[in-house]
């Protein structure tokens, strides 16, 4: 259990805290907003969490969504889910993690004004060319790496705390251009993004139907315990204005407490966490692409197994390309800084599918409960049905808030999904399993 929740806080608690932080403030009227905004994403995804936590003790299997979307809606949903993770969701959050690791590593050692785009090319390129070589992390590997992300928060709070607070000398922050509380809680719950992957390790947990609950809710209480702490001394050191104004936020606030010094440790400290989460990021969306090609014969070649390397290779590559894809459609299609452009495009791109998919994730719940009364059930939400009514509808708020927000990214997005309607009918995919 305890090694089930250091993977999980560590894939939340990634390299998105160190960056989205300054679009949520830009994009927020207050201080209070900015606040209540973390408070009240922590809040929707332990109900998110408590949803996941029933389907999982009661249907334990390696495939997660996919397998709870086949259960309660049959092939075809669950397929598109499979197209939409390895061709949006997966592959997008890969670019996000590599954007974000090449704006801090241009911090350290710039290689010109494409410096970003270089980094996170070569990130995506290096971290799939060592998975295809079959190099693993191991538990104990992934326990130090996560240590060294909870250290690199716990280091910028003590900073934060350590400078003069930016409201006592700074003029009043201006209100920004525009406001929406729902596209500030897109970026929130994009930061909190990744326990839902704790669904893929159900089938390995011991105990699962008791400890998988401990996992998800406890793992998301010490999560939403470290972003209020970290947003409050962000806020606290820098202001909201001058939150809302830094592309490197944490490096920004580390430089104001320690000087140059500190700002080079905290980039290099927050590129080797997006270099983590990404790493686990291609191993688990390989994994699943290599699934759906186990089951879909038309996409049988990305189920191919390497058995020497130990390792999906095909569907590292296919997953590699799409990638290195969307980091250049991130990057030449709103320009090469990152926090204000080709972050903001990947978000874009991938928050409408991701909140569909939680969104149907969250009705499955109920479709189950009345097709399968019989199934024994080790866990159930709490407060039934209004915890899942909640977590349902705030998903659908934030899907309509992200389509509110469209732009090119979100609407290619969603072109790209639907393509696999038509992929679907040519695959063949029966209606029912």
């Amino acid at each position: 259990m305890l090694d089930a929740m250091g993977l999980t806080i560590g894939i939340v608690v990634g390299a998105g805290i160190f960056a989205t932080p300054s679009l949520v403030a830009g994009n927020s009227g207050s201080v209070t907003t900015v606040m209540l905004a973390w408070a009240l994403g922590g809040v929707i995804s332990i109900a998110g969490a408590l949803v996941y936590a029933e389907l999982s003790a009661t249907y334990p299997h390696a495939g997660g969504d996919y397998h709870f979307l086949m259960r309660a809606f049959g092939p075809r949903l669950a397929f598109l889910f499979g197209w939409a993770r390895i061709t949006v969701i997966q592959t997008g959050s890969i670019a996000f993690l590599s954007f974000v690791f090449g704006d801090y590593a241009s911090g350290v050692v710039p290689l010109g004004p494409q410096s970003s785009v270089i980094y996170a090319l070569l990130a995506v390129a290096v971290l799939t060319g060592l998975n295809i070589l079959g190099v693993r992390q191991g538990t104990q590997t992934q326990n130090v790496l996560t240590a060294m992300e909870v250290l690199g928060v716990i280091l910028v709070i003590g900073a934060g705390l350590s400078v003069t607070p930016a409201a006592a000398a700074a003029a009043p922050a201006s209100a920004p251009a525009s406001t929406s509380f729902g596209l500030v809680m897109v970026f929130v719950l994009l930061t909190y993004g990744g326990w839902n992957e704790a669904a893929y390790i159900s089938a390995e947990l011991r105990e699962v139907q008791r400890n998988i609950v401990r996992v998800l809710v406890g793992s998301l209480l010490v999560v939403t315990f470290l972003y209020l702490a970290i947003n409050g001394v962000y806020l606290r050191a820098l202001g909201l204005d001058g939150a809302a104004q830094s592309s490197q936020i944490a490096a920004d606030l580390m430089r104001k407490a320690m000087g140059e010094p500190g700002a080079v440790v905290i980039s290099i400290l927050v590129a080797i966490a997006s270099l983590t989460s990404a790493n686990a990021s291609i191993m688990t969306g390989a994994r699943s692409a290599y699934a759906l090609g186990r089951d879909v014969p038309a996409f049988a070649f990305l189920g191919r197994w390497d058995g020497a390397r130990k390792t999906p290779v095909v569907a590292l590559y296919v997953q590699g390309f799409l990638t290195v894809a969307l980091v250049l459609f991130g990057a030449y299609t709103r320009g090469s800084s990152i926090n204000e452009s080709a972050l903001r495009t990947m978000i874009d791109y991938t928050a409408p599918v991701f909140w569909l998919f939680f969104l149907l994730t969250g009705f499955a719940l109920f479709v189950l409960r009345r097709r399968e009364p019989q199934v024994q059930r080790p866990f159930r939400v709490p407060l039934f049905p209004i915890t899942p009514i909640a977590f349902c509808i705030a998903a659908a708020y934030l899907l309509y808030s992200s389509l509110d927000y469209v732009r090119r990214g979100a609407v290619a997005g969603l072109i790209v999904l639907a393509s696999g309607v038509l992929v679907m009918l040519v695959a063949k995919v029966k209606r029912e399993a």
